[in-house]
């Protein structure tokens, strides 16, 4: 059992959990990205896009219906599992795929939808039709993210085990700087991320449409937080069922060509 949240705003009590936190009224503390246009982006004081009202329905769903008070944080891929570990926030929201390897540090509910890795390129370049394409080409390497392995190494952390060029940056809007700039040839990782970079490039970029994984996007919780977990996991479901996943989905991703959204609601992972 997850233990020691505390209360936001400098108050004293704590919490055994976030469930238990959102049910003493305490502020929860919600990691998002902040520079994901579609998913979670930095407008005026608070982050919107599709995680961020998510997240919102999600805990109202677990508060019974009710409003939870929030204080939004910018949790980027490479500090997500720090982040939950040490109470920086109390609950990830964030493009966060569900893997082996980061089950061993964060518990996660979900997942609330599967994207899929894509590849997202200038628009008026040729020479890259299909991920296979990407062999000798230069991908970008956003800190934290595990997409660039799909692409250059092989099962079963990888994919595709082509001899690409990664070139690093600190997150997915570098990423797209660099491509803007000729510093890199594409961009690869889930297809809902790069949807919403294209919407807002307005042309000068386009996605492939090949999706080639599975992307489960879950609920980042401290290890070992199965109340919460078993809370969210309720109320995914419950948002698929009355239909508000696929308002939300629409809302953030409709009409964007190239993209095949999530129509059901994907089997939860189970909490451990």
């Amino acid at each position: 059992m997850a233990a020691g949240l505390t209360a936001c705003g400098g108050g004293e009590q704590t919490f055994a959990t976030v469930a238990d936190k959102i049910a003493g009224g305490g502020t929860v503390v919600v990691g998002t990205k902040w520079d994901q246009p579609g998913l979670g982006l930095k407008m005026g004081n608070e982050p919107e896009g599709f995680d961020v009202d998510v997240a919102k329905a999600v805990l109202k769903e677990v508060n019974g219906g009710k409003d939870v008070q929030i204080q939004w944080k910018e949790s980027a891929s490479s500090n997500r599992e720090p982040f939950l570990q040490n109470g920086t926030v109390d609950i990830i929201f964030a493009s966060y795929s569900i893997t082996e390897e980061r089950k061993g540090k964060v518990s996660f509910g979900g997942p609330y939808v599967v994207a899929h890795q894509d590849v997202m390129v200038r628009a008026a370049d040729t020479s890259i039709n299909t991920p296979q394409d990407l062999k000798g080409k230069k991908i970008c390497k956003a800190a934290g993210s595990n997409s660039y392995k799909r692409i250059t190494d092989p099962p079963p952390d990888g994919e595709l085990d082509l001899d690409a060029t990664t070139v690093d940056a600190a997150n997915y809007s570098e990423c797209v700087q660099k491509l803007t700039g000729s510093n890199l040839d594409a961009v690869t990782t889930d297809d809902l991320i790069l949807a919403g970079f294209a919407k807002q490039a307005a042309g000068g970029f386009k996605v492939l449409g090949q999706g080639f994984t599975d992307e489960k996007y879950g609920i980042g919780l401290k290890k070992g937080d199965t109340k919460t977990c078993e809370a969210v996991n309720t109320a995914v479901k419950k948002l698929w069922d009355n239909g508000t996943m696929k308002q939300l989905l629409d809302k953030w991703f409709g009409g964007i060509q190239g993209l095949k959204l999530s129509t059901t609601a994907p089997p939860a992972e189970g909490c451990s």
